[in-house]
């Protein structure tokens, strides 16, 4: 394994800066930009599906996303360290159902330790009128971050937080183009996502910049290439048990596999422009399960099977993960590849014989060829 890897997929990873406060946050809508212009080491939240989320189900309600309710039982129960701001994204109906619940608990019951809280609802309709509501929503985190740290956010730091940022997201790219090659597995790569989004951008940097020199002449690594869709992963179980299965992920289109890094904010030119560059950034990032169209689902689906040379397309849909399974059909219609799809899985689990058949039927062209 590179060197570079080795230190990106390490349990061990510093999820800490000790000079530094942390920023927890909830989706990929949130603008880390200013999160770290603020001042701030941004964290994104996972949940566990390893752990009891008896607790956060007892406030979310059984019939939610698991993930919120693992996210709201770490929450409760301090598994993420101090956090010293929290900022929630409205990227699906779950997380906006955890912020309100996080809302209440603050307000009720004062000796639960929870940071100060902030919602940003990011739109992603193609209207000028959607610029201009989400511009105000990134002003309004700009404002918030500024009172929480006790300084104003500057247009210095907010520029150079956009550049950090950026180039954090081209060194993404980058390594998900080794993917066609067979020169990592999904489950490293999405290890890998999960890294860039632990450390500050400039190591995060460092450490890709490095994997993709060191992975260029890696050997090919085995397994039927597939894209996947559906359900995003905070957690390498699925894949993992995917590739052991004899499938390669080649590709995936949830905001923590390759949708988190495919646009960037640029340069606007004038400091003036540096919000109105991140709403739009974050109003046309995607397209996301919960936010997009069908149309527009299937037709970003079919490019990326094409684009990354996948044999099969394969669908994975968590219990109680309403979006996908509306796209499915049209997806599957588009890609033109043999594709399987697995529904109503447990989180962070597949049921091993709906992946042997889901396999099969991938498999089976091929093999009749």
């Amino acid at each position: 394994m590179s060197a570079a890897l080795a230190a990106l997929l390490d349990p061990a990873l510093p999820g800490r800066t000790p000079d530094r406060p942390v920023a927890g946050y909830v989706g990929a809508d949130v603008p880390v930009e200013l999160l770290t212009a603020a001042g701030y080491h941004p964290r994104r939240l996972s949940g566990s599906p390893h752990e009891d989320a008896s607790a956060g189900r007892r406030y979310l309600g059984g019939g939610l996303d698991p993930v919120a309710c693992s996210v709201l039982t770490r929450l409760l129960a301090g598994s993420y360290g101090p956090l010293d701001v929290l900022v929630v994204s409205r990227d699906c109906e779950a997380s906006l159902r955890l912020f309100y619940v996080l809302r209440e608990l603050r307000r009720v019951e004062p000796s639960v330790a929870l940071p100060p809280l902030h919602l940003v609802d990011v739109l992603h309709l193609p209207h000028r009128t959607t610029t201009r509501y989400v511009l105000a929503k990134v002003r309004g985190l700009r404002a918030w971050l500024a009172e929480r740290s006790g300084r104003p956010v500057g247009d210095d730091a907010l520029a150079a937080a956009v550049v950090a940022h950026d180039r954090v997201r081209a060194l993404l790219r980058a390594t998900g183009e080794l993917r066609p090659r067979r020169r990592l597995t999904g489950t490293e790569f999405l290890g890998v996502v999960d890294a860039a989004t632990a450390l500050l951008p400039d190591r995060a940097a460092e450490l890709l910049g490095a994997l993709v020199a060191e992975l260029a002449d890696r050997d090919p690594r085995s397994g039927l290439p597939v894209h996947l869709t559906g359900s995003a992963h905070d957690c390498p179980d699925v894949y993992a048990a995917v590739e052991a299965g004899g499938l390669l992920v080649v590709g995936e289109d949830h905001d923590r596999g390759d949708l988190l890094a495919a646009t960037d904010v640029g340069d606007p030119g004038d400091p003036a422009g540096l919000e109105l560059a991140l709403a739009e950034r974050y109003q046309h990032n995607g397209p996301a399960a919960p936010r997009a169209s069908i149309a527009e689902r299937a037709a970003h689906t079919a490019a990326r099977v094409r684009s990354r040379d996948a044999a099969g397309l394969l669908g994975y849909v968590r219990e109680h993960d309403d979006g996908p399974p509306w796209d499915w059909a049209a997806q599957r219609a588009a890609a033109g590849v043999p594709a399987a799809l697995l529904e109503r899985q447990p989180y962070g689990r597949v049921d091993p014989d709906a992946l042997d058949r889901a396999v099969r039927a991938l498999r089976a062209p091929a093999v009749a060829a």
